[in-house]
């Protein structure tokens, strides 16, 4: 992945730095800003792979930067928090963020945690066009339809949107959707990915009105319905 460019958003300089020398180690570009005003417009001008967003910032917090920044791009993003409530998971998942991590933690788990999201957003495949109902989705250029109009998902939504649509009426729990979207489970995010269903169903409704092809199965998980 030596071509991939990873933007650090951090403004403690001793974390920031720690986190570049292991991404540089994995073959990354690595970029450092060090307040959140600076990030729109470096976006803009940037081929950027991957965000690692720190929540608090100065000048612009980071759940503001995301809100920002999702306006023009579906850049996979990565919070970085000391905040565990749950009220942060629910804003950060809502403004299309792609995981959470939470200090302190290992440089290595943001590695893999960055490596995974990459490996599902540029993922290729030869049976590349799902299409079902009015729903055509390409894993390939990663585009998804609904009768011709193009839905804006991040790289979380997709991908929770494409296992789905391959297995129509099938039931996903929620550790099976994170296993197979983010490549690994872990504990205490499952419920994320209701926050990622509960965008999906927005973004899908706005060409579908009053139609839930998306179907909870209570307490247990998601199907697809079409």
């Amino acid at each position: 992945m030596s071509n991939e460019q990873v933007l650090i958003v951090e403004d403690e300089s001793d974390i920031a730095e720690i986190l570049k020398d292991y991404l540089i180690r994995e073959g990354y570009r690595v970029s450092i800003l060090d307040r959140g005003d600076e990030v729109v417009s470096f976006v803009k001008t940037q081929n950027l792979s991957m965000i690692l967003l720190d929540i608090m910032l100065p000048r612009l917090d980071g759940k503001t930067v995301c809100r920002e920044v999702r306006k023009f791009s579906d850049v996979p993003i990565i919070m970085i928090t000391a905040k565990v409530e749950e009220v942060d998971r629910i804003i950060g998942f809502e403004l299309g963020v792609d995981d959470y991590i939470c200090k302190p933690f290992s440089p290595r788990e943001v590695v893999a945690r960055v490596n995974a999201v990459l490996r599902r957003t540029f993922k290729k495949s030869s049976d590349d066009v799902l299409a079902l109902g009015p729903v055509q989705l390409n894993k390939t250029s990663r585009i998804a339809e609904i009768n011709g109009n193009e839905l804006s998902l991040t790289p979380s939504e997709f991908d929770i949107f494409s296992v789905l649509l391959e297995s129509p009426n099938r039931v996903f729990t929620r550790a099976q959707l994170i296993e197979k979207v983010q490549g690994y489970n872990y504990d205490g995010y499952e419920r994320t990915i209701d926050f990622h269903i509960k965008n999906l169903r927005k973004k899908i409704g706005v060409y579908l009105p009053g139609e839930k092809i998306i179907q909870s199965t209570y307490g247990y998980g998601y199907k697809i319905v079409l």
